[in-house]
């Protein structure tokens, strides 16, 4: 018999033990932060639906990223946005557009913060898709020519890797294809490789101000009910040159981050998204949960489950606890 031979609760009765043998633990390493880039100066304009999170002019960016950098924290990820949109994005890929501003500054005043670039274009475009739209139509390879583009800008402006995130089909062979003739052929590519159609993106949307003005991103993001097939996008990321596998989002899917790390030797990493974040602090706010700890909990589940990268609005107070 197990019991009493084995009783588990021995090694849990002192914290010191159980961090002794604890399985799963994060470290500053593990974190990217995303920050929102807008035009102006001075600007700082609190995100409703994101409390404690800021759309951030270049200037109040730079100090931002100093923060970031003194947490250990070692990356973050731009999004733009632009004052000006057109049906093409064209703002995206702009030599000195909003982000392509950004990096530069970040990479001049902040040196040794790593800085990542989205690589989509549905921020910039008046109808808020990822692609280029025609009757309506979400048209995948005319749009990989503005994902090109855009990924070029952003290694000139400085950026240390890009990330597309528009799930149209061949874009990381084409991303990779424009970097190596462009003469960026070290710069890696964190794939958005299993980005699911999902409710959990709102708030982020309500930060960037793209939101679609018609239908919605069923014909490209993925089917939430679809395990095998992002199994499929996964690979078929890896066959086109990315360095980074990515699942977004993270914890209700941790079951997919899993499968992912047990199927590749590369990097995975995971997007904890806006609404995760949002209903964390939309509880704690409500007094229903303790936010530290539904912060941390949620954090280890995605750690656990195989991701080796989490993006996360939460890495600067979590990194706080950590220290």
């Amino acid at each position: 018999m197990a019991f009493p031979i084995q009783r588990l609760r021995r090694l849990r009765q002192h914290e010191s033990l159980r961090r002794m043998v604890r399985e799963t633990t994060l470290a500053p390493a593990d974190f990217i932060y995303p920050l929102f880039v807008v035009e102006g100066r001075d600007r700082r304009e609190a995100i409703a639906s994101m409390p404690g999170q800021h759309r951030l002019s270049v200037d109040l960016l730079i100090k931002e990223a100093g923060e970031v950098k003194a947490l250990g924290i070692p990356a973050i990820i731009l999004f733009g946005i632009p004052d000006r949109k057109d049906e093409h994005g064209s703002s995206g890929f702009d030599p000195h557009g909003i982000v392509q501003r950004a990096v530069r500054a970040v990479k001049e005043h902040v040196p040794g913060l790593m800085v990542i670039t989205d690589v989509c274009i549905d921020e910039y475009t008046s109808h808020g898709h990822c692609g280029i739209v025609r009757d309506g139509k979400i048209l995948n390879d005319e749009t990989l020519d503005c994902l090109r583009r855009m990924a070029h800008t952003h290694a000139e402006a400085g950026a240390d890797m890009v990330a597309p995130s528009d799930m149209m089909d061949g874009r990381v062979a084409a991303i990779r294809k424009e970097l190596d003739e462009g003469g960026f052929p070290d710069l890696p590519i964190m794939a958005y490789a299993a980005k699911f159609s999902s409710c959990f993106y709102a708030p982020f949307r309500d930060a960037a101000h793209s939101s679609p003005q018609f239908g919605d991103r069923q014909s490209y993001q993925m089917d939430p009910a679809n395990g095998r097939e992002a199994l499929r996008e996964i690979d078929l990321d890896i066959e086109e040159g990315a360095d980074i596998v990515m699942v977004k989002p993270a914890l209700p899917y941790l079951d997919i981050i899993a499968a992912a790390r047990g199927r590749t030797l590369l990097p995975v990493a995971a997007y904890q998204v806006s609404g995760e974040y949002s209903m964390i602090k939309a509880a704690a706010q409500a007094g229903w949960l303790d936010e530290s700890r539904a912060m941390m909990e949620s954090l280890l589940a995605i750690k656990r489950a195989g991701a080796d990268l989490i993006l996360t609005y939460f890495a600067k107070d979590a990194v706080r606890l950590l220290h």
